[in-house]
């Protein structure tokens, strides 16, 4: 039986978006979906039921079954016949669905949980997730579309490999288009203006286009073939990095990235690159750690 694909849920409308966007992934893997709640219990003694001097459904225990209820009903709604199981853990989120990825094929969270500060675009649990988690993890935003492209950024590393090798199945079992976007430049992507770009200057603009064509010809080589059923677009663009692939994410379904790419800093888990489309992307971000064996 294929492994299930795990939503954590917290209560939070972000949470409930990515319920019904763990459902849909589930069923198209023909796969259980598991909902699964984590947290701590309160420093004072309260019973699971509640206190007896307060009304008879305020317990913590009626509290959470009425939050699992409520994705679950979520789930179906979203994805009729999907199977669906569901779990309480006690302890820091973080570390019960960091646990929980072992066993998943896919880890879906929204980008913001019940607990995050005002004006903060991305939970921390997320952004944890996306540089520890031992599968794949989806990061669901408000907005979702069952149109457009699958949208991967190549860079040409060997960090996005398992990217591209997940953006492929993902748009097969979607029945959508590719659109493998490579993005090249000699400036930094720090602030709103930028010097004369050296290439500019001392290169041959139309040689360098060509090789980075020929970069992304290399990283798509074989994926194709592996999948012919997918309509492969390649891209190459020149320009800035993050505003590029955050412009090209608000006409795609879903966007795929690595962990890390160029210009990384070595121990860096997760990219400067991978954070921003965690933070801006208009559509839901799967993040593939370079490292994974995926199935």
């Amino acid at each position: 039986m294929p492994r299930p694909v795990v939503v954590g849920v917290d209560g939070s409308s972000s949470a409930l978006a990515a319920v019904e966007a763990a459902a849909q992934e589930a069923l198209m893997r023909r796969a259980e979906l598991q909902v699964v709640h984590a947290f701590v219990w309160p420093a004072m003694h309260v019973p699971p039921g509640g206190s007896p001097l307060g009304p008879p459904a305020g317990g913590v225990q009626e509290s959470v079954e009425h939050l699992l209820a409520e994705a679950v009903e979520r789930a179906l709604a979203a994805a009729p016949g999907v199977v669906t199981d569901q779990a309480v853990i006690a302890g820091e989120a973080v570390t019960a669905l960091e646990a929980e990825s072992r066993t998943a094929q896919l880890m879906v969270v929204g980008h913001r949980g019940s607990g995050g500060f005002a004006g903060l675009l991305l939970g921390s649990t997320s952004v944890h997730l996306a540089a520890h988690s031992h599968c794949p993890v989806m990061v669901v935003r408000d907005r979702m579309a069952n149109d457009g492209p699958v949208l991967v950024a190549v860079d040409g590393t060997p960090q996005s490999r398992g990217a591209i090798t997940y953006a492929f199945e993902e748009a097969s079992l979607r029945g959508a288009d590719l659109v493998a976007l490579h993005v090249w430049g000699t400036w930094s992507d720090r602030g709103d203006t930028r010097p004369a770009d050296l290439v500019d200057l001392i290169g041959d603009v139309e040689m360098l286009q060509a090789h980075e064509e020929q970069l992304l010809h290399e990283a798509l080589s074989g994926h194709r073939e592996e999948h012919p059923e997918v309509i492969a677009h390649a891209r190459v663009v020149r320009g800035r990095t993050r505003p590029t692939l955050i412009e090209a994410s608000r006409g795609a379904q879903l966007m795929v990235v690595g962990t890390r790419g160029r210009g990384g800093f070595t121990g860096l888990l997760l990219g400067s690159v991978s954070q921003a489309m965690l933070h801006h992307a208009h559509c839901p971000v799967t993040v593939v750690r370079s490292d994974l064996v995926l199935p």
